[in-house]
């Protein structure tokens, strides 16, 4: 069995974001990037599977950021291969431009499951996994949290709102974004990726970027300072009374 990993770099919300000179983007330039968690729990699934029935797992990632640290950190968890993926042009920053490239990439690779996070931080709607079995003509089960494989099929467990999940069998290949993976993603110790960057080498292809989307911004703003919070005073019965009367007095409830 043969399963690719699609391991995103997306912005760390811990830092600021910036807005670029045009308004219209945000400065990616001044971004520290780390691995979508999502796709961190991707990876664990098809480690988890490579345990169990002897896959070979092969990770990829776009080029931006500290993807090949990324990608380091996933040969030392039990990855067999990971490539690095140069754009001809600009990085692939929207989700249709992210699945044209990694499908021109992954096309005739003859892979048996194709894992990806269902959602990322600039992908709330998780729309990269489908758009990826769509461009490669497969099927795609989202929001899955479990994978088992039996024969030529993948039995998954797919979540629906309040805790509900469905079991579902799918006909490989396929692709599949994973909501978490059966248990919480592995640790590396520095020692153990320390070891495998002086003796692991991460592959690199270059595939050009073809977008094809209208541009939608015409222009982002920071949001603005507030005055500062209002601390309210009294008793319970008098703080419930002018919540309930700002409520009403903005609006938000009559």
């Amino acid at each position: 069995m043969r399963i690719a990993v699609i391991a995103k770099q997306v912005p760390d919300l811990v830092e600021g974001l910036e807005i670029d000179t045009s308004g219209k983007s945000i400065d990616w330039d001044s971004i520290r990037y780390i691995i979508s968690e999502a796709d961190d729990h991707a990876l664990e699934q098809a480690l988890l599977l490579k345990e169990r029935h002897g896959a070979t797992v092969e990770v990829f990632s776009v080029d931006v950021g500290e993807a090949r640290e990324a990608l380091m950190t996933a040969i030392a968890k039990g990855a067999d291969r990971a490539t690095l993926i140069g754009a001809e042009a600009e990085p692939a920053r929207t989700s249709h431009a992210a699945a044209r490239l990694f499908a021109s990439l992954l096309r005739g690779l003859r892979f048996d499951l194709i894992l990806t996070g269902v959602r990322a931080i600039d992908d709330l709607d998780g729309s990269l996994g489908g758009l990826l079995a769509g461009f490669l003509d497969l099927p795609y089960v989202g929001l899955v949290r479990k994978v088992e494989i039996s024969g030529c099929a993948a039995i998954v467990q797919k979540e629906f709102p309040a805790g509900y999940a469905t079991e579902l069998e799918v006909r490989l290949p396929a692709v599949l974004g994973i909501q978490s993976a059966e248990q919480p993603p592995r640790y590396v110790p520095i020692s153990r990726l320390r070891q495998v960057m002086k003796t692991a080498r991460v592959e690199e292809e270059t595939a050009a970027v073809t977008d094809g989307e209208c541009a939608l911004v015409e222009r982002l703003f920071a949001p603005e300072e507030g005055a500062g919070a209002t601390m309210l005073t009294g008793s319970v019965e008098e703080i419930a009374q002018r919540i309930a009367g700002l409520l009403v007095e903005r609006h938000v409830v009559r």
